[in-house]
């Protein structure tokens, strides 16, 4: 099954109504960005994801790359396909236009990756890495660098791949060997290898621009001694044009879980001595140049959560409606599954799920925006700091999510959602990568717990209840939301009561909050789904008061209360897990069997 459609109902009225375009409109930069126009980019990008890219999903999956004496073959229709993104301008999308692109904001290209994302991850994944290699030159290459590689970079002609991870570092970057010597002429010498690395090795463009992290023979230990090179597959001549092999070599393929229309390589770099890159930035700051990559990768990387519940209740709907089995409650008669209460509820539980993700990723690309294009200080600062801690949040969450929707979908079909043939277990093997790559979910709750809430002291979260707080006051106002209001305040006092253990914990606590960061981020996951949710109520009640199309922004409403009932609750459980999260944690000896 690859069928798929586009759903741009929901994403406008996200956009148009939630996040009011208005607002962003008044960015002298987004003037132009009118709702007929995000409406007519949605609706093409839609068809090229109904018409191009979903029918080749099960392609890739049932075929996968094939590898033979170094060179990898992509499946039937990848380049094709490849072809067709690139000649319709979308791999510059979110790009600059001076260097071929079309200029659009995030919180236009979020939705459409999104739909991309839905219809075929595994393709859309070389989208995703031009993008975030891209923006790593426009923000530290060199006017030449820029000059060599943007236009080919946005035009296509050339991909990009990641080259982190080394087989005895895998997480621990501050663990890599790959080696990097200074030669006369200015560039780098490098030796080295990696594996896990998507696209490494490919047919569908003439030059892959692998951006590795090696280190420099005088380089401090650790993390601090990384530094960040851009190795060509094949050298770029003085021309701009492609030259002879780097002496870049795909090793193999994984043969992996899922993913299988992407290939996952071991690369070798500098066996004969003859591979050569150049410095992005300067010497030991190749970590903090690859996160400005990496912080759009787990962006990315939550987004594809997103996309594969849109999908997978899709198909589960589709199903559950012509699917009969069984009798209605009365048991008189027999009724397509969509009417079995428990059907219904995994239903909803996806949908419910999808919106509020889907709400939180547009919220989070419209403050990437704001930060960017704002003239205010303050207001960059305040939208910086939102995004960074929102970022491991929906990262891990909407992953975690995605791999419990997917189950929840092969649930819908029964005994056939575990047949490969009807295409749905291919959602739970593409999904269950997503918690690992670009950092697992526990390291983002390290991360949000240490570096976002503990770093400056509770500060960004502070704000974030304080806006929600806010946001459930005007729920309140509206007599059949009072009770929403009332849930989302006392879930907003729990997190905050976590966020001061957080802030003024001792050293002796350190474990107790270790054990206890999942918990944590997963209670503002569902804190932010809850308030976002709670948003869309608030926009159907007015459409509803309005007269605009009844049905659909009842259905909202009652999508909310379901995530309120189901959900929403959950971060009571989660609050006293983090009180006591290090229980049996530091007393359990391993050693004994």
């Amino acid at each position: 099954m690859s069928h798929y459609q586009a759903p741009v109902k929901d994403i406008m009225f996200l956009l148009n109504n939630v996040f009011e375009l208005s607002e962003l409109s008044e960015l002298p930069a987004l003037a132009d960005f009118s709702p007929d126009l995000i409406g007519a980019v949605l609706e093409e990008a839609g068809k090229f994801a109904t018409g191009v890219l979903a029918p080749l999903n099960s392609v890739g999956d049932q075929q996968g790359c094939s590898f033979d004496d170094g060179q990898v073959s992509t499946a039937d229709g990848w380049i094709d396909a490849y072809k067709q993104f690139c000649d319709g301008g979308w791999m510059g999308l979110a790009l600059p236009e001076a260097y071929g692109g079309q200029g659009l904001p995030n919180f236009i290209a979020m939705p459409v990756n999104e739909m991309w994302n839905s219809a075929n991850l595994s393709f859309e994944m070389l989208h995703t890495l031009i993008q975030g290699g891209s923006e790593i030159f426009l923000s530290l290459g060199t006017d030449v660098q820029k000059a060599r590689y943007l236009e080919q970079l946005v035009s296509g002609n050339w991909t990009v791949a990641m080259a982190l991870t080394e087989p005895a570092a895998g997480s621990d970057l501050g663990a890599i060997t790959t080696r990097a010597i200074l030669n006369e002429d200015g560039s780098y010498q490098i030796k080295g290898q990696k594996i896990f690395i998507s696209y490494g090795e490919h047919d569908v463009a003439e030059n892959i621009i692998h951006l590795v992290l090696a280190r420099t023979p005088d380089a401090p230990p650790g993390g601090r001694g990384i530094s960040l090179f851009a190795v060509p597959k094949y050298r770029i001549n003085a021309d701009g044009g492609v030259g002879e092999l780097n002496d870049v070599a795909c090793m193999s393929i994984e043969h992996k879980t899922g993913l299988h229309g992407s290939p996952t390589c071991s690369m070798s770099y500098g066996d004969n001595n003859a591979c050569f890159g150049e410095l992005i930035g300067t010497e030991n700051r190749g970590l903090s140049a690859m996160f400005i990559l990496m912080n759009a990768a787990r962006l990315s990387t939550g987004l594809q959560g997103v996309a594969i519940g849109e999908v997978g209740y899709q198909r589960a709907l589709e199903y559950a409606q012509e699917r009969v089995q069984g009798t209605d409650i009365t048991g008189k008669k027999r009724v397509p599954i969509v009417e079995h209460p428990d059907v219904a509820r995994m239903l909803l539980s996806i949908r419910s799920q999808v919106m509020g993700l889907r709400s939180l990723s547009y919220l989070i690309a419209a403050r990437i925006d704001k930060a960017s294009l704002s003239k205010n200080e303050q207001t960059r600062q305040s939208m910086n700091s939102s995004v960074a801690l929102l970022t491991p949040v929906f990262k891990a969450f909407a992953t975690e999510s995605a791999n419990l929707m997917a189950g929840t979908t092969i649930q819908i079909f029964g005994g056939m959602g575990f047949i490969e043939e009807t295409g749905v277990a291919q959602l739970m093997r593409d999904s269950r990568i997503t918690t690992i790559y670009e950092g697992t979910t526990g390291i983002q709750a390290k991360d949000l717990l240490f570096r976002k809430i503990a770093a400056d002291k509770g500060a960004a979260l502070s704000d974030l209840l304080a806006e929600i707080t806010q946001d459930a006051e005007v729920l309140a106002s509206i007599d059949s939301f009072t009770s929403l209001a009332e849930v989302l305040q006392g879930i907003c006092a729990e997190v905050a009561r976590m966020s001061e253990r957080v802030v003024q914990a001792e050293q002796d606590d350190q474990l107790g909050l270790y054990a206890g960061s999942l918990a944590m981020l997963e209670a503002i996951g569902i804190l932010c789904c809850s308030w976002q949710l709670g948003c869309v109520a608030l926009t159907a009640h007015q459409k509803l008061q309005e007269g605009d199309d009844p049905a659909y922004h009842e259905n909202l409403i009652a999508l909310t209360r379901f995530y309120f009932a189901h959900f929403t609750p959950r971060v009571l459980s989660l609050t006293q897990t983090f009180f006591q999260a290090d229980a049996g944690v530091k007393d359990y000896q391993f050693s004994v069997r």
